[in-house]
């Protein structure tokens, strides 16, 4: 059976820091300018201890926390893998193709089978989502 480490923070209690957020996160990084990144996310309580004591701060936790606090956050979780930002930027690929890919497709609410239509313009696609009105329109 595994055995408590008494020389563990996590054990304790009265040693754990809350975790602070909102407002009182943005007012303590104030008061707390003259510390590292790090030592402000260990003041405001973004750190975890491993079992054998040792201590890891969440310095990604606590900068979401301070950009939703500062109202930077995307007000959306994503789905946490991580990965590359949409930079609304593709390329055409070797056999002409051109992939939009999935950060663009879940952005507009696109499922697999959804279909769209494609408006060429003078130096422009536009793509459409097909409905029933608009597919009564292009069938002859």
């Amino acid at each position: 059976m595994p055995r408590k480490s008494t020389n563990n923070p996590a054990n304790d209690p009265a040693k754990q820091i809350p975790v602070l957020t909102g407002e009182s996160l943005l007012q303590k990084v104030k008061e707390l300018e003259h510390l590292s990144k790090e030592e402000k996310a260990k003041a405001c309580g973004y750190i975890t201890y491993t079992a054998n004591g040792q201590e890891r701060v969440n310095m990604m936790k606590f900068l979401n926390a301070l950009m939703e606090a500062d109202g930077l956050g995307s007000g959306s979780k994503g789905n946490g893998r991580g990965g590359r930002s949409a930079s609304y930027r593709i390329s055409v690929q070797k056999n002409g193709n051109l992939l939009i890919g999935s950060a663009y497709t879940s952005q507009m609410g696109l499922k697999p089978g959804d279909e769209l239509i494609v408006r060429l313009g003078r130096k422009h696609i536009h793509l459409h989502p097909v409905n029933a009105s608009e597919e009564a329109k292009e069938k002859p």
